[in-house]
């Protein structure tokens, strides 16, 4: 035989299950592999980050406390960033009015503390809706001065929404479980929404199915029509294997850019709905991430799922598989100094960039505010797992219909 031949070698086939054995989470434990900016602020002992939220624009951070206190970073031009957006690489300015006025929400003579505070931001970014137990204030985004205030409680404002076509329209979800389509121009309510057993937590429009989904404390999810504002469907939230019994607590949701897939966050899954509220995948806190759940929100670009957990942790999904792509740890984006005397700090809310997918910032339970984003050569947040690692699309639906309501319509109609 020929020496110098060499013997035919077939081509290696790489099946799923060795691209599964190959394939490595991204676990980013230090600081050294992702870029992370800790906010200054003169607060020197802020209260926790309740919600948080970056202007439309790009170019700001906007945080509402739990003392009802807003705040507001923006970045600025310069020759470091000569774009002016948000970057964890430059750091912001406090911002305030010359008259350092603060923009504080009215608090019903209660403790702010324990309200449950919402915000709600005009697209031109030139007014923001907020609440922290009192009234509803609307505040001037320049000036910080409140515009109008109304709701004044009893019930309480637990979650706010502008309708998608008129921003004069406001979806108010309530603490007493309605919902209150109110039109702030004229100062008139135009339909009360009732479905819901507890408290509303979360409000989503989709302009393209024409509708608002609600979500409560009840973990029931409610579709309501926007054209007369009936109630089309409900479901709840079932338990993941591992906790039987019936679910309650702060149940959020989030429409997809689609404007047709719903993500349902709860302390103990995230899931991804149809417009039919059927569940097409869910996952449950285990293995890299076990702690539960204390937000979740769609990437600007609607390709990840960014999730804060009560550990710390934070989790990056694919959205549309709900596979697990990449966990930061703690360690990674809170400074050594913070772990070392604060105790357990884990974040509270997790806001998503407008235009930079990759880019978020994180609410903390210490009251701090950081800006994390990957390092220049490696922009994305790990690699894309195989198909069976993660979540799987659901045998069945997980949630089963509600009651039927419909005797809880509300009688009064919008005018349009």
């Amino acid at each position: 035989m020929d020496a110098s031949r060499t013997p035919d070698v077939k081509p290696r086939i790489t099946d799923e299950s060795e691209k599964v054995k190959t394939w490595k989470l991204a676990d980013i434990v230090d600081n050294g592999h992702l870029r992370a900016l800790h906010l200054t602020d003169t607060d020197t002992n802020p209260s926790k980050i309740v919600r948080l939220l970056y202007t439309n624009n790009g170019v700001a951070l906007l945080a509402l406390g739990s003392n009802a206190v807003h705040k507001l970073w923006k970045w600025q031009r310069s020759d470091r960033n000569p774009s002016g957006k948000s970057t964890a690489s430059v750091a912001p300015h406090l911002w305030q009015p010359a008259n350092g006025i603060l923009m504080t929400n009215d608090t019903n003579d209660g403790n702010p503390e324990e309200a449950t505070a919402c915000i709600a931001l005009s697209k031109n970014d030139s007014y923001v809706m907020s609440a922290s137990g009192g009234k509803v204030s609307l505040f001037n985004m320049m000036t910080f001065k409140v515009m109008t205030t109304f709701m004044a409680p009893p019930p309480a404002a637990t979650f706010l929404a502008f309708h998608p076509q008129d921003n004069n329209i406001i979806a108010i979800g309530m603490e007493d479980s309605t919902i209150q389509i109110y039109n702030v121009r004229i100062d008139d309510v135009k339909s009360k929404l009732k479905g819901h057993q507890k408290k509303i937590t979360g409000l989503a429009f989709s302009q393209s199915m024409n509708v608002l989904v609600s979500s409560g404390a009840d973990a029931q999810l409610c579709v309501w029509s926007i054209d007369g504002w009936e109630k089309k469907k409900s479901r709840y939230i079932q338990p993941p294997a591992n906790r039987p019994g019936t679910l309650v607590g702060d149940t959020r949701v989030q429409f997809h850019n689609d404007q047709t897939h719903l993500l349902v966050v709860h302390e103990s899954q995230l899931g991804i709905y149809d417009g039919n509220l059927d569940c097409l995948r869910l996952w449950s806190p285990r293995d890299a991430l076990p702690a539960p759940i204390s937000s979740a929100i769609y990437s600007c670009d609607g390709l990840l799922v960014y999730a804060g957990f009560c550990d710390g942790a934070i989790g990056v999904f694919e959205a549309e598989s709900l596979r697990l792509r990449c966990r930061i740890a703690p360690s990674a984006y809170i400074p050594p100094s913070i772990l070392a005397c604060a105790g357990r700090v884990y974040p509270l809310v997790v806001a998503a960039h407008p235009m930079e997918p990759n880019q978020i910032a994180i609410g903390m339970s210490d009251g701090k505010v950081h800006v994390v984003e990957p390092l220049d050569g490696d922009p994305k947040w790990g690699s894309a797992p195989p198909q069976d690692n993660g979540a799987h699309p659901h045998p069945h639906p997980a949630i089963s219909a509600a009651p039927s309501t419909a005797t809880n319509q509300a009688s009064d109609q919008p005018t349009r």
